[in-house]
């Protein structure tokens, strides 16, 4: 019997096809026991309109752009992929300006 031969590889993003760019200034994170969802939000800057609706509540509702739903397993690497593009970037371009923690 033959045994089973492994093939290593490395997984990329196709950039051949048009999946559209998805522009999102705040970002929410929610947990249950299984996964983790990221909420991506367009704020824009508040008119007195939406001012006046978050005064009795206090809260401004965004418009949600997309929602990703991502099992545990994958956040270690997610994590140590984005501290990693975080420092890149800020080797070249120095760095990014502080803003909330939500």
């Amino acid at each position: 019997m033959t045994e089973p031969k492994q093939i290593n590889f490395t997984i990329v993003p196709d950039d051949a096809t048009d999946a559209p760019r998805t522009y999102a200034n705040f970002c929410a994170v929610n947990h249950t026991p299984f996964d983790f969802t990221v909420t991506f939000c367009e704020m824009s800057p508040l008119s007195e309109k939406d001012i006046r609706a978050a005064e009795a509540d206090h809260v401004v509702r965004a418009p949600i752009k997309a929602r990703i739903v991502l099992p545990v397993q994958v956040l270690p690497n997610l994590i140590a992929a984005l501290q990693e593009q975080l420092r890149v970037y800020s080797e070249s371009v120095g760095a990014p300006p502080p803003g909330p923690v939500h």
